[in-house]
């Protein structure tokens, strides 16, 4: 179905069939595990409504851009009522990033503009979330306007960097890639495994324990919300705390290992 043909209310159907192709729905890298559980079975839904609409596929992109930052900012709510809205709101934000892409693919608009703002949609939102996790170990926005020095937010500065910086890391690969003229790596895992006996073996472990996962705006909300749960439960911000100090020591290690699998596999070849 050319793109002249399609229609301007199109059935759900009509959808998955143009915007959900299995060379889409197997990349290794760009699609997150929820969209498998449940995010691609939602999406439809509203790329319908995008298309009705007639938005570009870069107006949707800033919808989503938008949904990140509340979901960031909403962890700034004290207690239990704040983590539970941004958990569910980076949940939302990912709907809609399925969304832009079914758009573009249904308009069969593709532009660097577009992708340029997808990124910013996300090391955006994955950073601030670790500042604002910072903030809910401080005890929420008044430790500003205490006396008290406190170094939770500045420990959740850091998450945010070291986050920051193994999302670099990836496009630091392509970026090297282009410019010396190479062409554009597949998104298949098989690329990505180090080639080396130790790291390979480390890189394997990590199938059974995923922590370099955690850093993505879904799962990092999910675990402020759990972390909330049990401090609602026990009267205190101690859960937290220890999720804050943990997701930074393995955010170190991450970043490490992140950087010398790219160097021991054949991403840089």
């Amino acid at each position: 179905m050319s793109v002249s043909q399609r229609p301007t209310n199109p059935t759900i159907q009509q959808i998955r069939e143009v915007t959900q192709p299995v060379e889409i729905l197997s990349r290794a890298n760009s699609e997150h595990w929820l969209n498998d559980v449940y995010l691609r079975s939602v999406s439809p839904y509203f790329t319908k409504i995008f298309i009705k609409a007639n938005m570009s596929p870069n107006a949707v992109t800033v919808i989503m851009i938008g949904i990140g930052k509340i979901a960031a900012l909403s962890l700034l709510i004290s207690g239990l009522p704040g983590a539970l809205l941004a958990a569910a709101l980076a949940q939302f934000q990912m709907v809609i990033d399925c969304s832009d892409g079914e758009v573009a693919r249904w308009q069969e608009k593709y532009s660097p503009a577009g992708i340029f703002l997808d990124k910013v949609a996300h090391y955006t939102v994955e950073a601030l979330v670790p500042v604002a996790l910072g903030i809910r170990a401080a005890g929420g926005m008044s430790v500003f306007s205490s006396h008290v020095m406190t170094w939770w937010p500045w420990l959740g500065a850091c998450l945010a960097v070291l986050v920051l910086l193994n999302k670099a890391l990836n496009d630091a690969v392509h970026i090297a890639r282009a410019q010396t003229g190479r062409e554009k790596l597949e998104d298949v895992k098989t690329l990505r495994e180090p080639t080396h006996g130790l790291l390979a073996l480390l890189r394997s472990m990590t199938k059974f324990f995923p922590f370099q996962r955690i850093f993505h705006s879904i799962e990092m909300t999910m675990l402020i919300a759990v972390a909330a749960i049990v401090d609602a439960a026990t009267g205190s911000l101690a859960w937290t705390q220890h999720l804050l100090v943990a997701m930074c020591v393995l955010a170190a290690v991450t970043v490490v290992g992140h950087f010398l699998a790219i160097m021991s596999s054949s991403r840089l070849k």
